[in-house]
């Protein structure tokens, strides 16, 4: 069996840059790239096809649940595992539900993140002892019930492009640059500012980049 081949993706450069180093650490384990933002994740699990993507979920400019969904809509072979610092339910079921094969808080131990890479490698999942501990007491299964795919309500209102375009605003990007970042005319930049502003009845940036954030779409 050769070397498994890693990506490892987070905003962060000295968290990027711990990961990277623990990965060359690992034997069998090969570092093929890095990346700094979702969007840039995404292109290189198309031209690198690497086993397995580690990416953190609150990356900048696509974030982590975007960027697994465009992976696995492209039809990638790469199996994601993704890392975060929340804990919630529905944080959990949204990584399963755009298709990722791991989920760990980065609270976690070492010994974790080698035994969720390695049970990607095999072809199995590997969620972090939070979500079993879900699993058991049955909450988990009584919000699956109770809410969309994506999380909650109020997101489900937007679709994937929107999701974008928000992250995007509540990252203080203009509409300009918006535009320029998602190659779309600044005029269409606007209409999907307003169609947001309109679906979850909001009428200030503050206000969405306070959705934003309850929504799990960008970090506090």
């Amino acid at each position: 069996m050769g070397a498994l081949r890693l990506l490892v993706a987070d905003g962060s450069e000295i968290v990027r840059k711990g990961l990277c180093a623990f990965v060359r650490e690992q034997p069998g384990w090969e570092l093929t790239a890095e990346a700094r933002d979702g969007r840039e994740a995404v292109e290189i699990t198309k031209q690198l096809k690497p086993e397995v993507a580690i990416l953190d979920i609150g990356m900048p400019f696509l974030n982590g649940l975007e960027a697994t969904r465009q992976i696995a809509k492209s039809g990638s072979p790469t199996k994601v595992l993704l890392l975060t610092t929340h804990n919630t339910e529905l944080l959990a079921h949204q990584a399963g539900a755009v298709g990722a094969h791991g989920y760990l808080l980065k609270s976690d131990t070492a010994h974790d993140l080698i035994s969720a890479v390695e049970a990607l490698r095999s072809g199995r999942t590997f969620f972090s002892s939070i979500v079993d501990k879900f699993i058991r007491e049955g909450s988990l299964r009584r919000t699956l019930k109770r809410t969309d795919p994506l999380g909650t309500q109020p997101i489900s209102l937007l679709t994937h492009r929107q999701r974008e375009v928000v992250q995007l605003l509540a990252e203080e990007y203009s509409n300009k640059e918006v535009a320029a970042a998602l190659k779309i005319s600044p005029k269409t930049a606007e209409k999907h500012r307003s169609d947001i502003m309109g679906r979850i009845n909001c009428h200030s940036v503050v206000g969405l980049v306070r959705y934003a954030i309850r929504n799990h779409i960008i970090d506090a």
